[in-house]
């Protein structure tokens, strides 16, 4: 991305530039105290109490200020009011309009203020990041926490922001007040249902959501959905995204993935069933299955790509090949071949477009509901991945129509072939192309003010906490020296580029992330095989364990997102879910007692569970420490995760297949060991990558 300090001096407001924090010479001075340490002239205790006592000064500084200005709003407020008191006795339509103008000059004003805030913020956070990848990884828990806390924080006026909602209040209550409601004496107190056509008090609302201090299963499900936002976007007029937003294609966008992840997970509980009627090994189901995945490698980069140009192409070529990679899925069983089963999967993956459902979000749904379709994308993940082995296991039933067999092998291509088919022709009714962007978004942006338009964008996420990557950020800025904004903001071209722009810590996550979706691949892929040979389920009863597992997913993100994050640091709830899916590995072995089905069921949920909350966890701390330039492009930040997790399932499908040769008796032990080394391995990794400073 672009120098931070450059963007922040360009985005300053002239006049109150005295009042911003001194980002520049924070950032050499942090510069000074790694040189210092290295050399041996300061220990870290010092360089802690003395970077605390600087922090505290520009904050100060920034706080004393806004509560200056938020008593300048207040008078001018004042006045107002004492001028439509007046009013009362003596209605006059020119007076209230000339009033209601006057609170939304207050209104942009406040918004201008609201600004100032939140570049402060993501100053403040960038500097603590920057500490934190200079000395460790424990300094910003550390300071937020002790400073936010405090009974005479000053903090808690940019968290907590009580005085400029207050603000806020005043203006929406009086332009309420204003406002003709066809004779209604009602204010904003009685009926908040009742919408103000204010796009003052719609901006002022949206400033104040970007500035909250909380962690919700919204913001947990954004980072889960590594739909990766901008810290400091470009400014596009509202009316562009208005333009570009459709409801029901939105709709759409989520029922591809929703269907999408049924069609992932509806073959699971009988493909071990399925390739023994054809002649081969039941541990085969693990190439069956697996085929998706392998395809979906090379599928996510050219709908990522195609996604550049067009969002409804790739959806209608996504709907097409999905419906025929299903119909050959479901004829293979009576052309008793394998490879036309095989090709059938890997028709199905080749219409992955996981990719274009997260660009779509991020690109063309407005910044205000924006959070809200990205936890939507998640719940669909979630509730598809429940779905597909309960309608599976529905489709207990055996019958023929002409030469075509109908039972539980291949049904569940028949009814995905036919739900295709239905979504395909609701696609091409409903799906409104979005318009493509213009010039609008290169306009060059006066440096001596803030326009209103762009006081209405943002940052989605809270400010001071999310710890967005600037591994890309110009060193030389110190010295005065400048990156070209062209150069350092393009996105990456290649696979090997985006690459090279991972950090250790990045690196790591993608470990992580690979790990727990191959344990989880491990675990469901061979859930049919394992079940028969050691209890002699029936397809229903593995269609319900795997759906039971499933239903999981939602109740643990919110448990997670809205509490337990709450509470704990990541890295704290990173380690900790680390380890206890390495214990539901190592429970979940077969060494002396006999294998029981409590055994394998406990151990199962608390691996599969625990792998959630990681997953979560993990994706979260990803969407913030991932470079800005990874948030666009065709090689993103997502579709390097995707690649990742697409991987992990191939091998660990592989391995499923692989370990039947040694004997299906062999198969629990054989697979879940590679888990169990590759766990202890990120393991070992995390402790060293968020090794405390103290």
């Amino acid at each position: 991305m672009v120098a931070f300090g450059k963007k922040l001096k360009e985005r300053q407001i002239v006049e109150w530039q005295g009042y911003y924090i001194n980002y520049k010479v924070m950032k050499k001075k942090v510069k000074q105290y790694a040189d210092q340490i290295q050399a041996g002239a300061l220990n870290q205790r010092y360089v802690l109490k003395d970077f605390s006592r600087m922090l505290d000064k520009e904050i100060e500084k920034v706080v004393l200020f806004l509560l200056e200005q938020q008593g300048v709003l207040a008078s001018r407020i004042s006045e107002l009011n004492e001028q439509q008191d007046s009013l009362q006795e003596q209605p006059d339509l020119s007076k209230v309009t000339e009033l209601r103008e006057g609170y939304r000059y207050v209104g942009r004003d406040l918004l201008k203020l609201l600004f100032f805030v939140e570049i402060n913020a993501i100053g403040l956070r960038k500097i603590l990041k920057k500490f934190d990848k200079r000395f460790g990884y424990s300094f910003t828990d550390y300071y937020v926490k002790t400073r936010a806390n405090h009974p005479y924080s000053q903090l808690q006026q940019v968290f907590k922001h009580v005085g400029l909602g207050a603000v806020v209040g005043a203006i929406s209550r009086n332009l309420a007040d204003l406002q003709d409601r066809e004779g209604s004496y009602l204010s904003i107190y009685d009926q908040p249902a009742l919408p103000l056509q204010e796009p003052v008090v719609d901006a002022m609302e949206a400033a104040i959501d970007r500035l909250g201090y909380s962690t919700t299963f919204l913001n947990f499900s954004v980072q889960r959905s590594l739909i990766m936002l901008e810290e400091l976007p470009t400014p596009v007029e509202e009316h562009v995204d208005d333009q570009r937003y459709h409801f029901m294609s939105l709709l759409l966008n989520l029922a591809n993935t929703f269907l999408y992840m049924i069609n992932t997970y509806i073959v699971v509980p009988t493909a071990d069933d399925y390739s023994m009627s054809l002649g081969a090994a039941a541990t085969v189901c693990g190439i069956v299955i697996g085929a998706m995945a392998v395809a979906q490698v090379f599928s996510s980069v050219y709908f990522s790509a195609w996604s550049n140009r067009s969002y409804f192409r790739p959806l209608v070529f996504s709907s097409i090949v999905l419906f025929v990679g299903n119909v050959m899925y479901a004829l293979a069983y009576d052309l008793k071949s394998i490879p036309v089963l095989l090709l059938g999967r890997i028709f199905c993956g080749l219409g992955s477009a996981r990719a274009v459902n997260r660009r779509y979000i991020s690109d063309c749904v407005p910044l205000k509901i924006r959070m809200q379709a990205s936890a939507g994308f998640v719940s669909a993940s979630a509730l598809g991945m429940a779905c597909g082995p309960a309608i599976a296991g529905l489709l207990q039933t055996n019958f023929k129509i002409y030469k075509l067999t109908f039972n539980q092998d291949t049904l569940p291509g028949w009814v995905m072939a036919f739900s295709w088919l239905i979504y395909l022709v609701w696609l091409s009714i409903s799906f409104r192309e979005p318009a493509q962007e213009t010039e609008v978004n290169n306009v060059p942006r006066k440096s001596n003010a803030v326009e209103n338009d762009d006081l209405e964008k943002g940052v989605v996420q809270p400010l001071l906490l999310k710890s967005a990557d600037d591994e890309q950020e110009n060193e030389g800025e110190c010295d005065g020296s400048e990156e070209a904004p062209e150069e350092s903001r393009r996105p990456a071209n290649s696979i090997v580029e985006a690459y090279r722009l991972l950090t250790p810590s990045v690196k790591v996550q993608l470990l992580i992330y690979f790990m727990l979706k191959y344990a989880m691949e491990i675990l469901l892929s061979a859930s049919s095989v394992i079940t028969a040979y050691y209890f002699s389920w029936s397809t229903s009863t593995v269609a319900i364990f795997l759906a039971c597992l499933g239903l999981t997913v939602l109740p643990v993100n919110v448990v997670v997102g809205s509490y337990i994050s709450n509470i704990f640091q990541d890295r704290q709830l990173l380690l900790a879910s680390e380890i206890m899916v390495c214990l539901g590995i190592l429970l979940s072995f077969n060494v002396v007692i006999p294998y029981s089905v409590p055994q394998y069921v406990c151990s199962g949920l608390l691996m599969f569970v625990s792998a959630e909350v990681l997953e979560g966890v993990n994706l979260s701390l990803l969407s913030r420490v991932m470079s800005s330039r990874l948030s666009r492009g065709t090689y993103n930040g997502g579709l390097l995760s995707t690649e990742a997790g697409t991987i992990a399932r191939v091998i660990a499908d592989v391995t499923i297949t692989l370990g039947g040769y040694l004997g299906q008796s062999r198969l629990l032990n054989v697979t879940l060991l590679p888990s169990l080394l590759i766990c202890i391995a990120c393991i070992f990794a995390t402790c060293r990558t968020y090794n405390s400073l103290y």
